[in-house]
């Protein structure tokens, strides 16, 4: 038997919170096919059994926090609220790295990426060894956005070894951006997720954000940064060796890489591995290991991973 339920929505701006010629709430009775919703100026009426009328009011709530923090709405937000049990008021500073853009929340999502959060809290320095899809770099890059907003540094600065350039950025066309860009993609594409487009662009005019090839990082002393090395597998260890002493006052350093996959020639040592034997028991270093567990890519990465494993294992 359906029943009937008048919600208020009066405090809301209709438009904002519906969208466009109502396209989230549209969206919103696509989620709910079991229910149906009426909007009526300022009064929403909601048709259908008790318990679904229920569960509706509960995410409806969510939505309208949701929208009271963020003064927008969208449907990315909105499948994140679906997806969570409580929905994002019951979310903590300390669980949200950072607010991205189109109502991202982004957040550590497995044991091990907790962990490395919490490393970086509590060390200057940390290394975060994991294959792909774990999730090392883009939080990493989320702990940099974080301590940029919250004012704990001054600038970011990204790295990573340009291995199939050989360091050598010469001959590659353009300027040092265009040189680097197809090494630091994936630091783009993280910092395109947790900052609005203009803001990111000043940034990067301004060095607050600084995009920085290993082969430069020599003679400088890197002060009030959050300083990221990411595929630190594919750094020499004389290389590593001079990035890790870079580190100055009021310093954050970052380093992720994936020992399984490691670019450099054979007579040539990775110096992440050599770093983390030498290193992990200093205090103030800390060392995470991540698994494939914490792979949060399609679900065929993990078995694509897991199939490599098996096949390494067996030779």
């Amino acid at each position: 038997m359906n029943n009937e339920k008048i919600i208020s929505l009066e405090e809301i701006d209709q438009t904002r919170f519906w969208g466009v010629n109502d396209n989230l709430l549209d969206f919103v009775r696509v989620l709910f096919p079991k229910l149906k919703l009426i909007v009526r100026g300022e009064m929403l009426k909601v048709i259908g059994a008790d318990d679904d009328i229920a569960s509706f009011e509960q995410k409806l709530e969510a939505m309208k926090t949701y929208y009271d923090r963020f003064g927008h709405i969208n449907e990315n937000a909105i499948v994140q609220i679906m997806e969570n049990n409580v929905g994002p008021e019951s979310e903590t500073n300390d669980e949200i790295l950072v607010h991205g853009r189109n109502g991202l929340l982004v957040k550590a999502r497995t044991p091990n990426q907790h962990r490395l959060v919490e490393a970086v809290r509590e060390n200057d320095m940390v290394f975060a060894i994991g294959p792909a899809g774990t999730g090392k770099t883009y939080t990493a890059v989320a702990m940099a956005v974080r301590a940029l907003k919250n004012k704990e540094v001054r600038r970011i600065i990204l790295t990573r070894p340009a291995v199939e350039a050989g360091e050598n950025l010469g001959f590659l066309p353009g300027d040092l951006r265009d040189k680097l860009d197809p090494y630091l993609q994936p630091l783009y594409d993280a910092l395109r997720d947790m900052i609005p487009q203009q803001k990111l662009l000043s940034y990067w005019e301004d060095n607050t954000i600084e995009i920085a090839p290993l082969a430069f990082m020599r003679g400088r002393t890197l002060d009030n940064a959050f300083v990221i090395l990411d595929e630190a597998q594919n750094a020499t260890s004389a290389q590593l060796k001079m990035f890790l002493t870079r580190m100055g006052r009021n310093a954050k350093f970052v380093v992720t890489g994936d020992i399984t996959q490691i670019d450099l020639p054979r007579n040539q040592q990775s110096g992440l591995v050599e770093a983390t034997r030498l290193l992990k028991n200093i205090e103030g270093i800390s060392v995470i290991e991540l698994d494939n567990s914490d792979v949060i890519r399609h679900r065929l990465v993990t078995k694509i991973i897991r199939a490599y494993d098996k096949a390494d294992n067996n030779n």
